[in-house]
C-alpha cells in the first residue's frame, strides 16, 4: 500500500484530547516528565494522580527528547498514555529529526503493546514553539509513513486544540494527498 492510503487511517477534529476514546492519547510531556501546562496540564488534571505515579515509579530519570513512554490512562477514557518529548524550537535541522522520532516513537509503543487507535495533539507546537507550518507536515508525513508498513494500527486521529492548529494540518494532509495521489 501507498502513502496515500495511509491518510485514510489519519483522521483530523478539533477537539479536547483528553475526551477522546481512543485505545491511547499521546501527550506533550517535557524531559522530566513532571507535569506542565496545555496538553500536558490538561491530560494529568483529567487523567488523575495515577499518570504521575506511574512516571515516577516507572520512569524516574525522566525521557529524552524524541523519545516517548507509556503508562496506563487513569480517569480517562483512554486505557493508555504515551508521554513524548518534542523538541523545543531552535529553528536547526535537527528539531524535524526529533519532532518526527517522538512520534515515532509513540507509534512503536502502539505496536508493542497491541493499541489499534490512538489520538496524539500537535507536539511542541505550544509552549516550545514549533511553529505548526512546519510542524503539521513532518507529524503527518511521519505517521503516514509508520502506517505504510504497520498494519496492525487501524486509526491515528490528530485532535487539535484551535481552529489554526486544525487549518494547519488539514492543509497539511490535502498537500500530503495530493503528492501521493495515484
Amino acid at each position: 500500500m501507498g502513502l496515500h492510503q495511509m491518510t485514510d487511517r489519519i483522521e483530523l477534529v478539533q477537539g479536547d484530547i483528553t475526551q477522546q476514546e481512543t485505545e491511547a492519547i499521546g501527550n506533550a510531556a517535557n524531559s522530566r516528565l513532571a507535569g506542565g501546562g496545555g496538553v500536558d496540564g490538561a491530560i494529568h488534571r483529567a487523567g488523575g494522580p495515577s499518570l504521575m505515579e506511574d512516571l515516577k515509579a516507572n520512569y524516574p530519570r525522566g525521557c529524552p527528547t524524541g523519545q516517548a513512554v507509556i503508562t496506563g490512562g487513569g480517569r480517562l477514557k483512554a486505557r493508555y498514555v504515551l508521554h513524548a518529548v518534542g523538541p523545543v524550537y531552535s529553528g536547526k535541522p535537527k528539531d524535524a529529526e526529533l519532532l518526527a522520532s517522538a512520534y515515532r516513537a509513540c507509534l512503536s509503543l502502539c505496536s508493542q503493546h497491541g493499541i489499534k487507535t490512538a489520538a496524539f495533539p500537535s507536539i511542541s507546537t505550544g509552549a516550545y514553539r514549533y511553529p505548526l507550518k512546519e510542524a503539521a507536515p513532518i507529524a503527518l508525513r511521519t505517521v503516514a509513513a509508520y502506517l505504510t508498513t504497520h498494519p496492525e494500527i487501524a486509526l491515528v486521529r490528530f485532535v487539535l486544540f484551535d481552529s489554526a492548529t486544525y487549518a494547519a494540518y488539514q492543509q497539511a494532509l490535502e498537500v500530503i494527498q495530493g503528492r501521493f495521489a495515484s
